[in-house]
């Protein structure tokens, strides 16, 4: 106790008085989300649940299907207890209600960002079972309306975007987020649209039929649905997973199968050249690879690894099996770019369980055989081509490790960074492909089952503009590290410990996603890495753990339900050899009226889907201000739409609906990023880079990375930094808006956009704090920079570095990602450029050539009023 009473000495040293804006101005932290917006509390997907059987109370086959043993009442063996509706209570058939806010008068704050999206009011009885799983958790599916309007012309009325935001995978590995499995390999799908069996289907005929609920077509429920040939019993069909989760997941049949389950492959494509070898990326990534073998996927020990090392020529090697002859690794060098040439295919891809000793050998003595070299020059396009060529009979990853642009052989590249262009219209040359040769062979690459991941760690300029083509097109991710040098733990820290996690990542193979929906509506448009093989069927080489994609939907024709199904299926195999499906479904209410598509629209979403149209506007030839334009644009039509059709149109103030308070903030977050942002002083491939996570990134890594997390340290409730007694979760302080009228000169913040993290000592930070924190009272002591924060023995360290890690922790937001982000000590009266770039992460400040949010605001208001 004596601690903490010490530790709120840290508030306010003599002299200060706390203003008003430092105190914490959101009222109603403690209200659930449904209060928040003023709306009624989440309810099991509908569902009303009847006397008996999951069926209409009018429903005359109720009676029938009890005696059938398919029919099920909560709490009873058809239902597990725990899927019971709370209460049993029927859901209100009224949708979601339109809650006006002034958005000058009542501000957006940070805290509505954790918010859950409007919740799906569908009308009763829509489901088949009353499982609370039955329509899809917002972490795997989440719509942009969470009601559809009945016609195009609504929709169009409206102004807002109807469109998915679909992330398959929650976590790198399944232990972390299991989904229900189905393996009995019976598959039941509508003979005319294909679609799978789901939680939203109606039973017909006693039973045994099925009427889609996309298509209307009816048909068989298949033999073995109600049979467990396991046990050669009967089984309770409302026990099947298939119809009380709407994310689940099936073990496929041989019909699945165009060829046997490919192996889990890792080429390795490593850069040799002279300054991957001084910036001890090549010791760091063989002594990573060596440390990771246990983690990576090999259960079924099919896993095969090969390695490729690239300077001016390109060095094969082969790896004999464990206990053979050939212990030593083999090098062959081969100096013809144009037409490599593959010496000895059969020992260049090998089973990393029989030969586990000699790859570990290998591995030890990779950096010395390249220790002294002269050569600078990359040919890393020939390389591409040779890995290809290698493990193209298979598929697998081409992982690619570069500190080098290549500049000799195919696909060379040359210097093209401009500054006199940077942050004029000029600038959309440096964003667009250099090369064609990049864009075409990741087509080919994709056709053979082949994705690749860039690594790149260059201190000089490696246009990531044109080499951020080669992932973008086989499903794969682009991973940057600027100016990294391995002599700074904090570099060789973060890419270690990166790296290993991707290499664990158990991804998927062979992979194809395609999304199906209620006659009516159609899959227009598909944003994210991945190859449009056809109109409506993305391929993904290899499913990867850490991205989202985004469809855009149509409305063809006018519908006529009460509600809409929109169901993603991807088709893969896992590493472990084995062929599935994972399955989401999502049912939406309709409804004819502009108030409920706006009280039911999800800022966040509809975020995420105008960063997909930014980035398209951005790499298309028009340039970051066209796409900035674009966003202005699109906000300022929604605003005025809201005013002129549902606020009365007299108002002077800037509305919209409580549940899209958020979005002004959000936009100017996203003009505000890096990727986007108006200046003259963002590197090209730093503005590449960031495009990439703008058009990947799962949603609430991406709201952080356009909205930063800000906290409040240096008087932090004495419950944050420890674990919640109920949940054991790290507490996190309540997050601040972003602007710096919240920071005290003599405070300790942080503020954190999951790539980079900032800690800032205010300049009269007293010297208990520093003391506690960092160890020392001497300010001038206190480094400045990337660092790891001390292990100071007090509890207040304790509670700081856990703030820290808590807010790194992408497994509690519900998404996979490798990414450790970096952590910068600023010093408020240290290094002006360090200064600077945290002060840009402030994003409701004016700062370089963008407008505050206040100026914002204003510009919005007037050009909504005028």
């Amino acid at each position: 106790m004596a601690d903490r009473k010490k530790h709120r000495a840290y508030v306010a040293p003599v002299g200060y008085t706390l203003g008003a804006n430092a105190q914490n101005t959101q009222a109603s932290f403690g209200q659930p989300a449904a209060a928040q917006y003023g709306m009624p509390p989440a309810q099991p997907v509908g569902y009303q649940p009847p006397g008996g059987a999951p069926a209409s109370p009018a429903d005359p086959l109720a009676n029938q299907f009890q005696q059938m043993n398919i029919g099920g009442q909560p709490g009873q063996p058809g239902i597990p207890p725990q899927q019971a509706p709370p209460g049993g209570a029927a859901v209100a058939s009224n949708l979601n209600q339109l809650y006006p806010s002034d958005l000058l008068g009542q501000p957006f704050t940070a805290f509505e960002l954790s918010q859950p999206p409007p919740p799906i009011v569908l009308p009763p009885n829509t489901s088949a079972t009353p499982s609370p799983y039955a329509n899809a958790d917002p972490k795997f599916i989440r719509s942009t309306l969470n009601c559809v309007p009945t016609t195009h012309s609504l929709l169009k009325k409206s102004k807002l975007p109807f469109a998915l935001v679909i992330q398959p995978y929650t976590s790198l590995h399944d232990s972390e987020d299991p989904v229900p499995v189905v393996s009995d390999q019976i598959i039941s799908r509508c003979r005319r649209c294909r679609a799978y069996i789901n939680s939203f289907v109606t039973f017909l005929d006693h039973g045994h039929r099925w009427r889609c609920n996309m298509c209307n077509l009816t048909n068989d429920v298949p033999q073995g649905f109600d049979w467990d040939a396991q046990r050669q019993a009967s089984v309770d069909r409302w026990q099947r997973a298939e119809l009380n989760y709407a994310v689940c997941e099936f073990v496929a049949p041989q019909e699945y199968m165009v060829r046997p389950p490919q192996p889990l492959v890792y080429l390795f494509l490593l850069d040799v050249s002279y300054a991957s070898v001084t910036n001890g990326l090549l010791a760091t990534a063989a002594r990573t690879i060596l440390e990771s073998l246990d983690r990576i996927p090999n259960a079924d020990r099919r896993t095969r690894v090969g390695f490729m090392a690239v300077d001016s020529s390109l060095h094969y090697f082969t790896i004999g099996k464990d206990g053979s002859e050939q212990s030593e690794a083999g090098m062959l060098v081969v100096s013809d770019l144009d037409e490599p040439f593959l010496p000895t295919p059969q020992d260049l891809l090998v089973s990393l369980s029989e030969c586990r000793t000699n790859i570990e050998n290998f591995l030890a003595k990779l950096q010395g055989m390249f220790a002294d070299t002269p050569i600078t020059t990359s040919a890393m396009g020939s390389a591409l081509r040779a890995g290809h060529k290698l493990i193209s009979p298979v598929g697998g990853k081409l992982c690619v490790l570069s500190s080098t642009i290549p500049n000799v052989g195919y696909g060379k590249l040359d210097m093209r960074e401009d500054k006199k262009l940077l942050g004029t219209s000029g600038e959309a040359k440096l964003l667009g492909t250099a090369n064609s040769f990049y864009k075409s062979f990741a087509v080919e690459c994709s056709k053979n089952q082949v994705s690749i991941d860039m690594f790149l760690f260059s201190s000089q300029y490696q246009d990531v503009a044109t080499l951020s083509n080669l992932p973008r097109y086989t499903a794969g991710q682009t991973y940057f590290y600027p100016g990294f040098n391995a002599a700074r733990p904090e570099d060789s820290i973060k890419f270690a410990t990166e790296f290993s996690d991707y290499l664990s990542a158990e991804v998927g193979l062979e992979g194809v996603l395609r999304v199906r929906s209620t006659v009516g509506l159609r899959m227009a448009n598909f944003y994210g890495n991945f190859f449009n093989r056809s109109s409506d069927l993305c391929a993904l080489p290899t499913v990867p753990r850490d991205q989202a994609y985004v469809v855009e939907v149509a409305i063809d024709e006018t519908i006529t339900r009460p509600f809409v199904c929109l169901q993603a299926a991807i088709l893969h195999t896992t590493c472990n050899g084995e062929r599935r499906i994972r399955v989401m479904t999502l049912a939406l209410p309709t409804t004819e009226t502009l108030a409920n598509i706006y009280a039911s629209a999800d800022p966040m979403a509809v975020t995420t889907f105008y960063s997909h149209k930014a980035v398209e506007r951005a790499l298309g030839g028009s340039g970051v201000e066209a796409a900035r334009d674009a966003l202005q644009a699109k906000l300022i039509e929604i605003l005025t739409t809201y005013r002129k059709e549902l606020a009365g149109g007299g108002s002077v103030g800037l509305q919209l609906p409580t549940n899209l308070r958020a979005l002004p903030s959000l936009f100017l977050g996203l003009i505000k990023n890096v990727g986007l942002r108006k200046s003259a002083q963002i590197p090209s491939d730093l503005r590449s880079a960031a495009l990439c996570q703008l058009s990947t990134l799962p949603l609430t890594l991406l709201m952080q990375f356009i909205y930063p997390s800000f906290y409040s340290l240096h008087d932090m409730p004495d419950d944050c930094g420890i674990p919640d007694p109920q949940t054991g979760a790290i507490m996190l302080p309540q997050p601040r808006n972003l602007s710096s009228q919240h920071i005290v000169p003599y405070g300790l913040y942080l503020i954190d956009d999951g790539v980079n993290q900032f800690l800032w000592v205010g300049r009269d930070a007293v010297p208990a704090l520093l003391m506690d924190v960092f160890g020392t009272d001497d300010r001038t002591q206190i480094k400045q920079g990337k660092a790891t924060l001390p292990a100071v023995d007090n509890e207040f360290s304790e509670r700081l570095r856990a703030v820290v890690e808590k807010s790194r922790d992408h497994k509690s937001k519900g998404v996979g990602s490798i990414i450790l982000p970096t952590l910068y000590i600023i010093k408020e009266d240290g290094d002006p450029s360090l200064k600077l770039w945290a002060q840009t992460m402030l994003v409701e400040d004016r700062a370089d050539q963008g407008l505050s949010l206040a100026q914002w605001m204003g510009m919005l208001r007037d050009k909504v009023v005028q």
